[in-house]
């Protein structure tokens, strides 16, 4: 397991290529919220099927289902990797 945590201030640019750098398409994700006030649980977890514009792609879904914009990411843990 490997954890990324995205600065703050990072734009979605920034925080897409800092993504690329960490993830790679057919790897386990959890996806913590930026806003995460307490709890256990990621608030997304699942395999990456895209780094799209915009939005981290998880299990083939869009952002209303289980993909996650990148301006909500706080941080990435890799749990495997492809």
């Amino acid at each position: 397991m490997t954890e990324l945590t995205i600065p703050p201030d990072a734009n979605e640019q920034q925080t897409a290529e800092l993504l690329r750098e960490h993830v790679s398409t057919g790897d386990t994700v959890e996806i913590w919220d930026r806003k995460r006030a307490s709890g256990d649980d990621p608030k997304h977890t699942g395999t990456v099927t895209d780094l799209g514009p915009g939005y981290l792609e998880l299990d083939g879904q869009s952002p209303t289902d289980s993909s996650v914009r990148y301006d909500e990411i706080g941080s990435v843990i890799r749990v495997e990797s492809s």
